[in-house]
């Protein structure tokens, strides 16, 4: 990596924001379970995965669902696949699950979308529910989501990262893929790599965010 780019740790919705703002590539890291639950996707052949706040995020930045809406639908005409969502409550039905999406559910029908399901965002297992093969997944939750959705409307330059199993990989694997993928997508515009905690509350997102970090930082990850 250019040592003239940066490699920050951050955390919460506003890090994310303004980490977008320094013109940062911003990684999400929700390990439990957002950014599990969507690097599984990709596992499963998911075309794309994007984060969404839901309807009634309490964090004091600007997120639009709508605009997360839009951007699902252009890659879905891209792709010619459907859109997935994944949101809470885990155990709670669709229609709970839906309730919480209306925001991003009424753009994406705006635009003449189709959403196929609302899963539950249960992390490596939720690819088992429903084949993902060149979908959209979009991730509608309230840490990882809100954290995705607030850097999005700075700087579409977001993605995301786990150090948990997902549906097709394990130990290592998972947290050398977001470092390899972070790095693939950086670009001569991007200041450097925010690894941004989801949540500085959640422990296990604060580790996982500091140790990718540690992984971009050694020359031989590639």
């Amino acid at each position: 990596m250019d040592r003239s780019k940066k490699i920050i740790v951050g955390s919460d919705a506003s890090g994310a924001r303004d980490a977008a703002r320094e013109g940062l590539l911003v990684m999400i890291v929700d390990v439990i379970d957002m950014s599990t639950t969507l690097e599984s996707a990709m596992d499963a052949g998911a075309y794309a995965v994007l984060g969404c706040s839901p309807d009634y995020a309490t964090a004091p930045v600007e997120v639009v669902p709508e605009r997360i809406g839009r951007e699902a639908c252009r890659l879905s005409r891209e792709c010619g696949g459907g859109i997935i969502l994944v949101a809470e409550p885990r155990s709670g039905s669709e229609d709970e699950r839906r309730a919480r999406c209306r925001k991003v559910m009424r753009e994406i029908k705006k635009e003449k979308g189709i959403v196929e399901a609302v899963l539950p965002n249960i992390g490596a297992e939720t690819p088992k529910l429903l084949d993902m093969q060149n979908r959209v997944v979009v991730a509608v939750t309230d840490t990882g989501g809100v954290a995705y959705d607030a850097a999005f409307q700075v700087n579409p330059r977001v993605t995301t990262g786990t150090v948990a199993r997902t549906y097709k990989q394990k130990g290592m694997e998972p947290a050398l893929t977001a470092a390899r993928r972070a790095l693939r997508l950086l670009d001569r515009n991007d200041r450097g790599i925010a690894v941004i905690a989801a949540s500085r509350n959640s422990l296990e997102d604060v580790l996982a965010a500091q140790f990718i970090a540690n992984l971009l930082l050694q020359d031989n990850i590639l």
